[in-house]
């Protein structure tokens, strides 16, 4: 077992590597500069994240979908992951990371345009889409679309399940540790949690997506309120916070003697991995939802899905990032070993309520992450083996929530990060020889002005 989790470990640092950090950037960068910076109409897709497309075509509203899909993305990478970055890659990691959401805006445009264009009704009048259809339908590379399934399906017990259940069960162990043994409160966690998620999910994309919308907004303000009041307490750090961090970002100063690269290298591995981790941008799963929205055009959910990239990496993320590094500068003496350990100790300048905070965040933020995955890993159940698939898929993943729980976690981290990487290449696919399609029809409802205009 120990040398499989040891070959798990290589083949994940392989293909989350340069070559793959290369491949999702080079791609954000490109259809962001094909489709004329669809970043500058940011404006115009959070209007109309928040108005309703009434009498269009979709199972959900445009916000529901995009609840559920920042569900599934805005996690314990948006908390721990930034800080981990910057324990690892110096604070000059968080404007690489943030550049990551910036130009990712224009992936997740691309993948909600094309999950809207080639989605399909269902015999039951349900709608699906998703990378899939665009492979199937829009390239004929329906085995690609099949692999793409493969992967999200055992990708969502991992990072959407296991390691998020795994996440709440530790966190409320250590709340709980004075009071009751570790062991028995992350059993109990793992049976109340599995109970609500069952309960959850049986109702279908409709009750994931009431949760979502109810939950994500709740969850995002009162974590960004208490990284402002920390800023507050920071106040006098913050100009030279953004100043090293900017520094650290561009900085050719070797690190390790040389042997280690740059300072500027380190950073951008790190800032950049850390983004694209959290964003999920170029990935493939937010389309799945984004398919089943009531759009009148697939350039008007596309623009909504982009908002996702926004609120996730543009705003979340460079607050916890900016957070952290006025902490470090604040205080020196605080350890920058464990990315978990700096957020906590940040999170603790916050007077009695600065703790109890980042475990609602962090609780919460991993408790939306598990139902908006189990959504992407019934869609892609559904391709593979039709609808009768998802009552057994159901049941081992609110299991799989329950032993998630209670298990050490290192080898599925590993297998989840190597089904992320597999998800991404066939979507990257798509969107790269997709692209002039998503040109066409973004020049024609945006650039041109037929936003209003029907399918």
């Amino acid at each position: 077992m120990e040398t499989f989790m040891h070959i798990t470990e290589q083949i994940s640092n392989i293909v989350w590597g340069w070559p793959m950090i290369i491949l999702l950037l080079g791609t954000h960068i490109f259809l962001t500069i094909r489709l004329k910076f669809p970043q500058r109409k940011l404006f115009t897709a959070i209007k109309l994240s928040v108005t309703k497309d009434k009498g269009s075509e979709g199972d959900v509203s445009q916000f529901a979908a995009l609840a559920t899909s920042l569900a599934a993305t805005i996690g314990t990478g948006n908390i721990i992951g930034v800080a981990t970055a910057v324990s690892l890659g110096g604070p000059g990691a968080v404007l690489w990371c943030w550049l990551t959401g910036v130009f990712g805006i224009a992936t997740k445009y691309s993948e909600g345009l094309l999950a809207v264009k080639y989605r399909e009704v269902t015999s039951d009048g349900r709608i699906i889409g998703g990378p899939m259809n665009a492979l199937a339908k829009g390239l004929g590379m329906k085995w690609l679309g099949a692999l793409f399934c493969i992967f999200t399906a055992i990708a969502a017990f991992g990072i959407g399940n296991t390691v998020q259940a795994n996440a709440i069960s530790e966190n409320m162990s250590i709340v709980c540790i004075d009071y009751f043994n570790p062991e028995n409160t992350k059993m109990f966690c793992g049976f109340f949690l599995a109970a609500i998620v069952g309960f959850v999910i049986i109702g279908g994309v409709k009750n994931i997506a009431n949760w979502c919308t109810a939950l994500v907004p709740l969850m995002a303000l009162l974590y960004v309120l208490g990284c402002v009041y920390i800023l507050c307490i920071n106040h006098n750090y913050i100009g030279q916070a953004v100043t090293l961090i900017f520094h650290e970002a561009f900085s050719l100063k070797a690190v390790g003697g040389g042997t280690a690269g740059t300072v500027l290298m380190i950073a951008a591995r790190y800032g950049i991995a850390r983004g694209l981790f959290s964003n999920e941008s170029g990935m493939g799963s937010a389309p799945i939802v984004a398919a089943a929205a009531k759009t009148r055009n697939p350039v008007r959910q596309a623009l909504v899905s982009s908002t996702g990239t926004f609120w996730d990496t543009v705003v979340i993320c460079a607050i916890t990032g900016l957070v952290v590094t006025t902490s470090i500068i604040a205080f020196p003496d605080i350890s920058r070993e464990d990315g978990g350990m700096l957020t906590r100790n940040a999170f603790a300048t916050i007077p009695y309520v600065g703790t109890p905070i980042l475990t609602f965040g962090i609780i919460t933020f991993s408790f939306s992450t598990i139902l908006g995955w189990s959504y992407y890993g019934e869609r892609a159940m559904e391709y593979l083996y039709g609808k009768g698939s998802i009552v057994f898929y159901r049941v081992v993943y609110i299991l799989l929530v329950f032993a998630g729980s209670t298990m050490s976690l290192t080898l599925v981290w590993n297998l989840a990060d190597i089904m992320n990487a597999f998800m991404a290449i066939p979507n990257l696919v798509s969107l790269i020889m997709l692209s002039g399609v998503v040109a066409r029809d973004t020049q024609h409802y945006l650039w041109d002005g037929n936003l209003d205009e029907e399918n």
